[in-house]
């Protein structure tokens, strides 16, 4: 790759988004011009991670024929041969969010820039943490905050200068207010009706005996499990079920709204002047679809907590998120902040960041707090948030740093 600057691209080019999480890879073929997919593919096989973080090769395998598929359904005649090349100038721009990024994404920023430029002719891409494509499918281009919660949970805004995180860290870290988290105090609350103790739910344990069976079995059935996460986080919808005529089910789900509104509140960055003085929070991923007994909850919160919130459903997801990243810069018109795990730009690969070049910076938590790094101190985690989500409230895309 060169730094010579990209040729405009035609109103016709393409462009590509990419999705990859723990339940697969999707791609989307948009045009330059028009907004949404053309056509969109879906790889079922996860792409590996391995002591190494996420494997380039592995990607490729499953996103170039894809790719390859979708560019041969939207040309006339179809460009791509069954090899899986594409002829070069087709795709303008390009944008990948994947789950576990900031983390485990080193080698796909060294690998995939040279492998996208020779195999599909692109040299405008967009590495993303799959929060950063959840935040541009929710909220856009726009300064705001965006709460993604599925499995787990994180919070993610930005004035258009840096990104700031909150949470994201996984079940034994944090995630609090996430799936996980609410099924698993939903179980322990069946639990201790059980047991006789304290702050038991005979309607949540009900529900246990419903889901898995005997309690006293559950332990069997949970601990040898790799992915515990996604086993909690499918009880979550049982504890919502019950919040409406079960006080302790509507507590936790109170308790979990609590920790939701803290972490947009931590994210939301400054008023702005333009938007009446509002901040836009996008709610979004499968946590949300349980509905009421925690949208509620959580609308009660952020009005005590960011009384200038103005709450939104996302309507994009993270695919639709990738895409318009894509378009943005093959148009020069990305101004999402640029960052080296969380939003990588190649050099030469488009303009510069809205910073002057400069890459924007991740504040964790306390604002003050600039030497804690954007990824957090521990990666590759077995329970991380990169984890298989395979629970009914997992995030469209395993949300994760």
């Amino acid at each position: 790759m060169t730094d010579a600057p990209s040729p405009a691209p035609t109103p016709e080019a393409y462009v590509l988004g990419v999705d990859s999480g723990g339940s697969g890879l999707r791609v989307a073929l948009g045009r330059v011009d028009t907004d949404g997919p053309l056509f969109t593919a879906v790889c079922a096989e996860p792409v590996r991670t391995g002591a190494g973080g996420i494997d380039a090769a592995h990607l490729l395998e499953q996103l170039l024929p894809a790719a390859a598929e979708l560019l041969g359904r939207a040309s006339a005649g179809g460009t791509a041969d069954s090899s899986g090349q594409v002829s070069p100038g087709q795709v303008a721009a390009f944008a990948i969010g994947a789950a576990g990024m900031a983390t485990l994404g080193g080698r796909l920023r060294a690998e995939l820039p040279g492998a996208l430029a020779e195999a599909l002719g692109v040299r405008r891409m967009a590495l993303a943490a799959d929060a950063v494509t959840a935040y541009a499918g929710a909220v856009g281009q726009r300064p705001g905050a965006v709460v993604a919660g599925g499995t787990g949970m994180i919070a993610l805004g930005t004035d258009l200068t840096g990104w700031h995180r909150a949470d994201g860290w996984g079940h034994l870290l944090g995630d609090s207010g996430g799936g996980a988290w609410i099924g698993r105090a939903g179980l322990d609350a069946a639990m201790r009706a059980h047991d006789g103790r304290r702050g038991g739910s005979p309607a949540l344990l009900a529900r246990l005996h419903a889901v898995f069976g005997p309690a006293e079995a559950l332990p069997g059935l949970l601990y040898p499990r790799s992915d515990r996460p996604a086993v909690l986080a499918s009880f979550a919808p049982e504890v919502a079920a019950c919040a409406g005529a079960d006080e302790v089910a509507a507590g936790i789900l109170r308790e979990a709204a609590a920790h939701i509104a803290e972490a947009a509140a931590a994210v939301c960055p400054t008023a702005d002047p333009e938007a009446d003085g509002a901040c836009e929070v996008a709610l979004t991923g499968g946590l949300f679809r349980m509905g009421e007994p925690l949208l509620g909850p959580v609308r009660e919160e952020l009005a005590r907590l960011v009384p200038q919130a103005r709450v939104t459903t996302g309507t994009g997801d993270p695919l639709t998120g990738a895409l318009r990243i894509a378009r943005a810069l093959a148009l020069d018109d990305l101004r999402l902040p640029h960052h080296p795990t969380m939003l990588f730009v190649p050099a030469g690969d488009g303009p510069s960041g809205p910073s002057g070049g400069v890459e924007a910076e991740v504040r964790n938590g306390d604002p003050k707090s600039d030497d804690v790094p954007a990824d957090g101190p521990v990666s590759g985690a077995v329970d991380s948030p990169t984890d298989t989500d395979t629970s009914p409230v997992r995030h469209s895309s395993d949300i994760s740093g």
